[in-house]
Formats: C-alpha cells, sequence, structure tokens
C-alpha cells in the first residue's frame, strides 16, 4: 500500500521518515514505543490516506502537527502541495525542523511555533488538516479563520465522527460552514480505517476575518464557537 500512495521517488524518504518516528520520536515521547510495531499501518498509512482527498497544488496547514501526522506524510505523498506544520511545544518543532533538514524538503515545507489562532487573520490555506486534535467544536475555532474562501478544512477523525458532526450543528451553522462531508478512507486494507471530515465554507463569497461582531461567526469566534446565534452575513476579505 505504501508504494500505492507514496511516489517512487519518495518511497525512501517515507522509510527513512517511518525508522525516524520510531528512533527521535519514541526517544523525544512524540511516539509511544507500543506504537512502533504498527508505526506504518497506524500512523504513516492512516495519514498518508488523506492525501486523496487534497487538490493539486494546494496549500495545506495542519495544525497541532506534533510529530508530522498528518502534515509531513502528506508532504511526502505529494510532491506538488506547499505544506507548514503549525505546532506551539519547543520539542515538536525541533523534532520537526530536524526531519525536514533531514528529509530535503524545507523548499515544500515549513515549520511554524505557534498557535492555530496565532495566525487568524495573518495568513490563509487551501487545506487545515489536523489529526485528533481537538472536539469538532474547538476544532472549527482554531481552523476556520485560516480556510481560504474556496478551500476546506480536512480533519482526520474518529468512527464516530458522525455522531460529532450531529452535536456541532449549531456551531457549524453559526461559523457559516456548508454540510459536512465525511469519508472512511483504507477499508479493506489498513487495520484502522482513516476517518476523514471535510468542512467548507457555504457563501465563499462571503468570508472575512475577522468577522464583523453582528455576525453568527463573530459571536462564534468571541464564544470559542459555543452557542452562536442566528446567521447573517459576513464581509469579503480584503485581497
Amino acid at each position: 500500500m505504501a508504494r500505492g500512495v507514496f511516489p517512487s521517488s519518495r518511497m525512501a524518504l517515507a522509510e527513512q521518515y517511518a525508522a525516524l518516528l520510531a528512533d527521535a520520536g519514541v526517544e523525544r515521547g512524540l511516539i509511544g514505543p507500543r506504537e512502533v510495531p504498527r508505526l506504518w499501518d497506524r500512523h504513516v498509512l492512516n495519514s498518508a490516506a488523506v492525501s486523496t482527498w487534497i487538490p493539486e497544488g494546494a496549500r495545506v496547514c495542519d495544525i497541532g502537527s506534533g510529530a508530522g501526522l498528518p502534515g509531513l506524510v502528506l508532504a511526502l505523498a505529494r510532491p506538488d502541495v506547499q505544506v507548514t506544520l503549525v505546532e506551539p511545544l519547543l520539542r515538536r518543532t525541533t523534532f520537526l525542523d530536524e526531519a525536514v533538514a533531514l528529509l530535503g524538503l524545507t523548499e515544500q515545507v515549513e515549520v511554524v511555533r505557534a498557535r492555530a489562532d496565532a495566525l487568524h487573520g495573518e495568513r490563509l490555506f487551501d487545506v487545515v488538516t489536523s489529526r485528533a486534535v481537538a472536539p469538532l467544536e474547538r476544532l472549527l475555532g482554531w481552523s476556520m479563520p485560516l480556510v481560504a474562501p474556496h478551500g476546506a478544512l480536512v480533519a482526520m477523525k474518529g468512527s464516530s465522527v458522525a455522531d460529532e458532526v450531529e452535536r456541532s450543528r449549531g456551531v457549524l451553522h453559526g461559523w457559516g460552514c456548508a454540510e459536512p462531508e465525511i469519508g472512511r478512507l483504507g477499508a479493506g486494507v489498513l487495520e484502522e480505517p482513516t476517518w476523514v471530515l471535510r468542512v467548507a465554507w457555504a457563501d465563499p463569497s462571503s468570508v472575512s476575518w475577522p468577522p464583523a461582531p453582528g455576525t453568527s461567526a463573530g459571536r462564534a469566534s468571541r464564544n470559542g464557537g459555543r452557542r452562536p446565534g442566528p446567521r447573517s452575513g459576513r464581509r469579503r476579505p480584503q485581497a
């Protein structure tokens, strides 16, 4: 399956990254020692499966990147995309910087030590990814301000993702999101198939940051995504 996901020119790099996770990743507490025997299936290939949901040439932001899952794996699987790894903890960004340099990906991958909300109003991306970072209500508040008008949040989630979406209907509405898409990737191939959630904007022409104070997105932002009010229009961002 790895050969089907990674380009032949990147297969050796994917193996090198997996070896790095099993060595320095374990030593630095980024990967648990019990995860090493199932490193490929549960972590590397699990993350690589998401690459089928990434548009060609996309600018990708991976928030809470940790050891580079899924962001660094996506960069290896998709040489056509540009990836920004956002992680607040120094020991993790140190690992990511070293991994990016070792794999020769400095022209494709950027490492930013920061919380996701520190980039709000500063950067926009075609795709914002994450892997088991937070419940959907919080994840929307961190991710959607980084999503370009025609972009989307593409998050790796657990098997209960459909229930999570139903519980978050009010917050999704408050942010002005379109109907979420749910996918199950790698079934019959991976030991644990990957559940993916895609959330785009309902009306790309009205996306802005910061959202107008009186709008539902503005209320959702101030409340961390909780208890949004009725939806109303938002201003288009300046180019």
